[in-house]
């Protein structure tokens, strides 16, 4: 498992920039880089709270993902996520050698505003075997999220 660090600066405030990013229709929106299908979250934001990270396959279309929870919530300042397993044929796995690859990993996000500019940095535990898809796949996602936040600003 490699940590992964990525950042953008952000034309708008940090509890802008939060709410886009968490807010269920542009959550689908700039985390569609990841999954053309489309990607949703079942669950809450709240520290504690489990949360299901979905969207199809895009080979069979049946909805796969990861079962996470949220270790951490600060709002408007930082959030962690911790990835327990994973989504497979709709079945949830914590427990098989599949879904211990995967965890426990964490993706964190800290808000950093200054003067009404958000830097959003994202650090993430990734599996070797992605770490390339994800280097190409993160800039393009945050450079959606920054367009959203901005023309909502």
């Amino acid at each position: 498992m490699q940590k992964m660090h990525f950042s953008i600066r952000i034309n708008a405030p940090a509890e802008k920039v939060w709410n886009t990013m968490l807010g269920e229709e542009t959550y689908k929106d700039w985390t569609s880089v990841f999954n053309e299908g489309g990607s949703t979250v079942q669950g809450n934001w709240e520290k504690g709270s489990k949360m299901l990270f979905l969207g199809p396959d895009p080979e069979t279309g049946v909805m796969g993902g990861m079962v996470s929870r949220i270790a951490e919530n600060i709002p408007y300042q930082f959030i962690s996520i911790e990835h327990l397993g994973i989504v497979n044929n709709g079945v949830e796995d914590t427990t098989s050698e599949e879904a211990k690859k995967w965890a426990p990993a964490f993706e964190n996000y800290t808000f950093k505003e200054e003067d009404g500019v958000t830097e959003v940095q994202v650090d993430i535990d990734m599996m070797d075997e992605y770490v390339d898809m994800f280097n190409e796949m993160w800039p393009k996602s945050l450079e959606r999220l920054k367009v959203l936040a901005e023309e909502q600003n």
